[in-house]
């Protein structure tokens, strides 16, 4: 279904729409009174997430905020973490020999 969570199945609930006239009793009204009724549809707050699989790859789902903010789901990384590099040729070149303002300076005489 179109409209409905893929991890708790929360779908469409039909309602109620009242309207009402009048101020409230507490603000120093006489009361509201209810005009109206009409029905209406409660949608869930869905959400197209790419999520990874048990298997490792990554599937689009319509899941609900709840879903999400609860942590029922794990959404794809889409770039990979930085890190520093393990090798160490990029560390040992910067910090062996003091600053690099005087290895600049004498190679370029």
């Amino acid at each position: 279904m179109a409209q409905q969570c893929e991890i708790c199945g929360k779908s469409p609930q039909m309602g109620n729409q009242i309207e009402t006239r009048g101020k409230a009793k507490y603000l120093g009204g006489v009361g509201t009174k209810v005009t109206g009724i009409s029905r209406r549809k409660f949608r869930p707050n869905l959400q197209r997430v790419k999520v990874t699989t048990r298997r490792g790859g990554t599937q689009s789902v319509r899941v609900c905020t709840q879903c999400l903010r609860s942590g029922a789901v794990r959404k794809a990384v889409r770039h990979k973490p930085f890190s520093l590099g393990s090798t160490g040729a990029g560390s040992t070149a910067a910090g062996s020999t003091g600053s690099g303002k005087a290895n600049a300076g004498a190679a370029g005489s």
